[in-house]
């Protein structure tokens, strides 16, 4: 079964704790792809150049089947591995965690590694939110000038995204509709026009839910 929802944050941020002196400071960023992960990564590491790590975890995918971390120089499980457990934790993807530290003069041990860097991803996710992307087919009907009002109208009461309409000859018009809402939406363009006109799927696109 295809996905047709995810979660990811709500906008990029930062956030910073201390720990024992020691600063973490998270920046969080939306990204489509591996790639794009990596490129902000190196963004904060030149950004951030005098911090001792820059530890990281990504996940992208609407699948959340590319998944990362780096403990950047940090003991074995401490940095990267605690903040991809938050970000899986909150059912997250297409987004990157870079959290840069300080050091303060007194070594945390393990756990205390562990349990901060984790912290820092926390405090940034409760910064920036969390949104609903919802998977919408891009589609079009061309039909007779005249009809085009009501059509628009009454796709637009049953939710549909109206995106813009093209005269030529006829009424081109777009609108962007989520996958199941696809059969109300043929329904409608066949009673308003007698089946003389019939929906086309062009495309698809993710989109942030309404709150």
């Amino acid at each position: 079964m295809s996905v047709t929802s995810h979660l990811t944050i709500r906008r990029d941020g930062v956030a910073e704790i201390e720990e024992s002196r020691s600063r973490f400071r998270c920046t969080l960023a939306r990204v489509s792809d591996e790639l794009g992960a990596r490129v902000v990564v190196e963004q904060v590491r030149k950004q951030h150049w005098d911090a001792r790590h820059h530890c990281t975890a990504f996940v992208v995918g609407p699948d959340r089947a590319i998944q990362g971390s780096s403990d950047a120089g940090e003991p074995p499980g401490t940095g990267g591995a605690p903040m991809l457990e938050v970000l899986r934790g909150r059912e997250l993807t297409d987004v990157v965690a870079v959290t840069s530290r300080w050091f303060g003069g007194t070594l945390l041990g393990t756990g205390g590694l562990a349990r901060a860097y984790a912290g820092a991803t926390r405090a940034a996710l409760d910064e920036v939110g969390v949104v609903e992307r919802v998977l919408q087919e891009l589609c079009e009907v061309e039909v007779d000038i005249a009809e085009v009002g009501r059509i628009e109208h009454a796709l637009r009461s049953r939710g549909a995204r109206v995106l813009g309409v093209e005269y030529t000859g006829e009424a081109s018009l777009r609108f962007a509709i989520p996958p199941v809402a696809r059969g109300v939406a043929e329904e409608i363009v066949a009673e308003l026009t007698s089946g003389a006109a019939h929906l086309r799927v062009i495309g698809e696109r993710w989109v942030d839910a309404a709150i």
